[in-house]
């Protein structure tokens, strides 16, 4: 019966289908509730979209699923297959759509920024590559190479390292200047042109010229030493010592390279797919970073790896640096080479070589990426396996009817009965899901009453049908917030999921005593007299705690939020 009831509705798909243009654009697939489950591009809109709906036996389980579950397909005409891409990746952050590969939004690539455009440039660490005029390097493996690199920039050029407000507002040279590692331009010791001058320098050792750099502070030494100018003799070769312990710690790929390359492997199984992109910048790696996606399938004979290989490029590089070549693991063909340059062009106003690498030092980078995609692969696997361990013991420990895949915890935030907010954060796979957290503003109770404000957050929450269901109901709270969550879920005729009430730890003995210690986090389950524990240095333990503190932080940063814009409002009306 279900399969006539999914073969009816791609009847009505294909008719529906029949109207579309035959032109680029990008198509919504939605599901039942109206929510964007898939977002893709298309040359030939029509034509694309009718492919999903042919009875092929060559789809991938994916596809399969994904089909199944559309009920409505919608589409946005562009201009040209470029724009398509372009619109692709903006939609497909905007919306998360479940069956489209995502870049999850956890970890910002650590940037080192150069406000060139101001009078007297500084570096900062930046997370977000913005049109401001700024000069932008990197992306760098951790915020800690890019502190690292600052300081050792700051010293060796005498960048100033003082806030905008500091540098307009100062009547003479600070501590800095003292000890000889700034050159004082907020009292204008400088001029703006002396200035930059040695941010060019700074400027070209940021940009790989490394060799140019270290022959002209070896230049400046030898003429210091025979000036007899020992102190800034000292301070060249103390900057070449410098240089060179750096680049030392990064990989030299290719000593000729003039490049900026990017270089994308991967490697999984059914497991799922590791990409790896590595960053190397005249021959030198500077960064790399994971990304791993356990619905891939990279050795599935029905999933071309071209496909979300090329999603992955549109995606990754809308708001990282766009390098001069992407090197790729694989062949996209001639057409989508051309296409995926064209977008990169679009974005960065600049070409971009995008390409198989077959010359050796292209492959030397790509075999690179590829092992660090099988390294990270096993410890990802690894990693996994614990994660999963640990919630088949949640599972036993609360008596869950099913595997908790989905945790959601709630907890009240409120000062005085003032401005009374609820949190709702989500753990999917035993990880939090920013992208479901939901903010609640407590309307019906009055006052300090935290067992009234948690029974409204829970009551309006399960009414919305159309958000998935957790397997795990966490409260933050002992036997009276867990006694008011089984309230709701009974009246609204809800069975099965485990409820869990997590109180917080209660301090043994008091300040007179030698030690002062916690008692461990208390978990209580319905009809149960004495509380569930966990050993407190296990990951079940750790995945629990952590949630609950994550919905405490939520709760609170709400609540502040809500508790000033109503303060602003009441001093609006004086």
């Amino acid at each position: 019966m279900m399969e006539d009831k999914i073969f009816k509705n791609i009847e009505k798909l294909k008719s529906l289908v029949q109207d579309f243009p035959t032109t680029p654009g990008v198509y919504l697939m939605k599901n039942d509730l109206g929510k964007i489950i898939y977002v893709g591009k298309a040359k030939k809109l029509k034509d694309r979209v009718r492919s999903y709906l042919t009875d092929s036996k060559e789809h991938s389980v994916k596809t399969k699923v994904l089909v199944s579950k559309i009920k409505h397909i919608d589409y946005l005409l562009t201009k040209t297959e470029v724009e398509a891409f372009l619109l692709e990746a903006s939609l497909i952050k905007k919306h998360q759509p479940k069956y489209n590969i995502r870049l999850k939004d956890d970890k910002s690539y650590p940037y080192i920024r150069f406000s060139f455009a101001d009078e007297f440039p500084r570096l900062y660490l930046a997370r977000r590559v913005k049109a401001d005029g700024s000069l932008y390097f990197g992306p760098y493996t951790s915020g800690r190479s890019v502190f690292e690199m600052i300081r050792f920039l700051n010293h060796s050029f005498k960048i100033r390292d003082c806030a905008d407000s500091v540098l307009k507002t100062r009547k003479r040279p600070c501590m800095t200047y003292q000890i000889g590692r700034c050159t004082a331009p907020c009292v204008k010791y400088i001029t703006e042109d002396n200035y930059k001058f040695e941010m060019l320098a700074a400027k070209d050792f940021l940009n790989g010229n490394n060799k140019k750099l270290v022959h002209e502070l070896n230049e400046k030494m030898k003429l210091a030493a025979e000036n007899e100018q020992f102190e800034i003799a000292a301070r060249a070769r103390d900057s070449i010592k410098a240089i060179n312990f750096i680049l030392e710690k990064q990989a030299l790929i290719n000593e000729t390279s003039e490049l900026n390359q990017d270089a994308i492997g991967f490697y999984g199984d059914e497991h799922g797919c590791l990409i790896m992109t590595v960053h190397a910048r005249k021959g030198r790696i500077i960064g790399q970073r994971a990304h791993f996606y356990p619905e891939l399938n990279p050795k599935d004979k029905n999933e071309d790896p071209r496909e979300w290989l090329v999603s992955f490029i549109n995606q990754y590089y809308e708001e990282n640096v766009i390098p001069d070549e992407v090197l790729l693991s694989l062949d996209l063909g001639g057409d989508l080479n051309n296409l995926v340059s064209a977008v990169l062009k679009e974005r960065s106003k600049k070409d971009t070589i995008v390409r198989f690498a077959t010359d050796e030092n292209g492959r030397k980078l790509i075999a690179t990426a590829e092992e660090l995609a099988k390294q990270n692969q096993k410890k990802n696997l690894d990693s996994e396996l614990k994660i999963k361990q640990a919630l088949n013991n949640i599972q036993n420990k609360f008596s869950s009817m099913e595997f908790p895949q989905r945790i959601e915890c709630f907890d009240i935030s409120t000062f005085q009965g003032d401005a009374t907010v609820g949190s709702m954060v989500v753990a999917i796979d035993g990880k939090p899901e920013k992208s479901e957290y939901k903010k609640f503003k407590v309307k019906t109770v009055q006052g300090t009453d935290d067992f009234a404000s948690m029974k409204e957050v829970l009551s309006r929450r399960f009414k919305h049908t159309e958000w998935p269901k957790p397997q795990v109901l966490l409260i933050d709270g002992g036997k009276g917030q867990l006694a008011i969550a089984v309230e709701v879920l009974k009246s609204l005729n809800i069975k099965d999921i485990a409820v869990v009430g997590l109180a917080k730890a209660r301090i043994k003995g008091d300040f007179s005593d030698q030690a002062v210690e916690a008692s461990q986090e208390r978990f209580y389950l319905p009809g149960r007299q004495n509380p569930v524990i966990f050993r407190d240095n296990s990951l079940e333990y750790k995945i629990l705690v952590s949630l609950r503190d994550e919905a405490h932080r939520f709760a609170i940063e709400y609540h502040r939020k809500v508790r000033d814009k109503k303060s602003l409002e009441i001093k609006g009306d004086k």
